[in-house]
This record gives C-alpha cells, structure tokens and sequence, in this order.
C-alpha cells in the first residue's frame, strides 16, 4: 500500500490539508552524513520557484527529522521526516464538496472510504506527499557515489518551445501536460531480478506512483515499434559493454548494462484547471457547470523533474543495496 521496496525501504504519510506530510525509511546504513541542509536543495526544486503556472501555495518544507540520526549521521534504524503543513485554504475545498472534480480522486476515494476520505487538497491523493519522497529521493543519491542522476522536461502543452507551450495555457485559461526524460549515468552492470523485478518493473512502478504520470517508455520507446531489428540492436562495442547506439536505454533482458539509462515519462495536464466544466453534483444527482477554485500549477510536470530523479535514486539505491546483500551472503 504505502510502503516500497526491499531493503532501502519507504513509506509514506500525510495528507495536503492535515497538519503535516512525512515519510519513514528503513534500510540505510548507518554512518551517513546526514542534515537537513542535505536535503533542502532538492526540496526547493520541488516547489517550481516563482515562474509562469507555478501554483501560489508555498511551504517552508524544511525538514524536521524525528528519528534515524544522532550526531549528524545515520544510526542505521528507521529515518522518520516530518514536513508541515501551513499555508492550506481548506474552505475552497469545501465550497466544492458537492461535484467530484474531473481527472481527480474525488468520486472513487469516496466510493473506496466511504466518505471517510480527506477530501481537503486532495488528501493523500495529492502531489504534497511528494516532498517526503523528494527527501528520500535525496538520501538515495547521497548513498549511490558515482551515480549521476538528471532529469528534466523537455516538452510542454506538445511544444519544445516550453515557454511558448506554457503560453498556450495561459492563453486558454487552462491546463497542459508535459514529457519529462530522464538519465542515469555511472551504474554498474547487473542491476536487476528478473522476471518480476527486471530494472523497467521496478522503476514504472514507483514512476507511476507520481500523480499525473500517465506513460513512461525507455530508450527508444514506443519508436522501436517503426524499426527494423537489425537497427535497434545496440551493437557491443568493448569487454566493458559499451553499446555504439542505446535504443535498449541501459536495460537489456531486465538488466543494466552499464549504458547511460535513459526513460521519459508523459505527465497528464493539471486536472485542476480554471476552465469551466460541467459534471455531476452528488447532491442533487444532475450535472451542472461549475469551476475549482483554489491554488493550482497550470503545469505539474514544471515540478516533475526532481520528484522523477528522487523514485529513480530510490529504486536504483535497493537495487545496488540488494546485490550487496547478496555478495555478502556468497
């Protein structure tokens, strides 16, 4: 449910409107230098700074760390971070509680808890629950030295142009979706347990815990489909595995090879959006026209980009620690 992972371990709490948003994690050695200024650049990245369609809502978001390190380091037992929550408008949710909003979790969370649901910001359904995996994200990358991990948006509202996608937003009162691609550099050869825990498993799996993402394709993608083998197979190049191309994106048979990974992610447009819609009111069992208000991004795939780098560092962080594991065991 809320938990994940084998070794490094995280789960997470909170809801968007409830008076703070955290997250637990077991399994990382104990001897790490650790502080909250670690973690307070990636934090920052998440809020989107202060440019065009970045929602006005704004937390501190500086961590409060309740367990896990004594003296500046790691203590090797479970690391429980607390992020509170301050800046919330929670009557804009309940000017609105009649029409399950479009796109949103509203009308099955409600089905599911039987009402029982906090529908404030979205509960936990919201993004604010990112910040705790942001954190984790963060102390991943601190373990993996040598791993670089980048990612960014390359595409907005189906523009390259991103400031010339956002305008479209804008300019329609509206909402747009974006691609955000991701690369890792620097990982050893062998990550992976196939089947059902291949390197693609894993990582779509805590990439689709992201709300809004709604596809992830690697190396070549859904393009591989329009190719000749003879022209997706990567060529080896050396003993080391170096491959001439990397339409593979660094996994072969679930495996990293040692190539750079590459794998981008479609991020749906922000289901809040200013435009008018109609839907039903569960009240009165009719549809009718109606706008959210509150504090929304135009664009959440803007924030994507460190949220996407910190599920990759968690996964790519218990992979390495599980095939230490079994290293150890042998």
């Amino acid at each position: 449910m809320n938990l994940f992972g084998r070794i490094f371990r995280i789960s997470i709490f909170g809801e968007s409107h409830g008076e703070c948003v955290g997250i637990t994690i077991d399994g990382c050695p104990a001897g790490l230098s650790l502080s909250p200024e670690d973690l307070l650049p990636d934090l920052e990245r998440r809020k989107g700074g202060q440019g065009k369609g970045i929602t006005p809502r704004k937390e501190d978001d500086y961590p409060i760390f309740k367990s896990g390190v004594f003296n500046g380091k790691t203590t090797g037992f479970p690391i429980t971070i607390l992020f509170e929550n301050n800046n919330t408008r929670s009557e804009d949710y309940d000017k609105q509680r009649s029409i399950p909003r479009p796109g949103h979790a509203d009308w099955v969370a409600h089905q599911k808890f039987g009402g029982n649901e906090d529908y404030r910001g979205g509960g936990h359904f919201s993004a604010r629950l990112t910040t705790g995996i942001v954190a984790a994200g963060a102390i991943a990358k601190k373990i993996m030295n040598g791993v670089s991990i980048k990612a960014e948006v390359t595409e907005i509202g189906g523009e390259k142009d991103l400031e010339k996608g956002l305008q479209k937003a804008i300019d329609a009162k509206d909402s747009v979706g974006g691609i955000v691609e991701c690369r890792v550099n620097g990982l050893p050869v062998g990550l992976g347990e196939p089947y059902f825990d291949s390197v693609e498993s894993v990582l779509a799996h805590l990439v689709f815990a992201i709300p809004a993402v709604r596809g992830i394709e690697f190396g070549t993608g859904f393009a591989a489909a329009k190719m000749f083998g003879s022209e997706h197979n990567d060529a080896i190049e050396n003993p080391q595995g170096k491959t001439r191309t990397n339409h593979a994106g660094g996994v072969v048979g679930g495996i990293s090879n040692g190539n750079e990974l590459i794998f981008r992610l479609a991020v749906k447009p922000t289901s809040s959006t200013p435009k008018e819609q109609n839907s039903l009111n569960w009240d009165t069992g009719k549809t009718e026209d109606f706008s959210i208000k509150g504090r929304h991004d135009l664009c959440v795939a803007l924030r994507a980009p460190v949220i996407v780098e910190a599920v990759t560092a968690i996964v790519l962080a218990d992979f390495m620690l599980l095939e230490q594991k079994i290293k150890r065991v042998i």
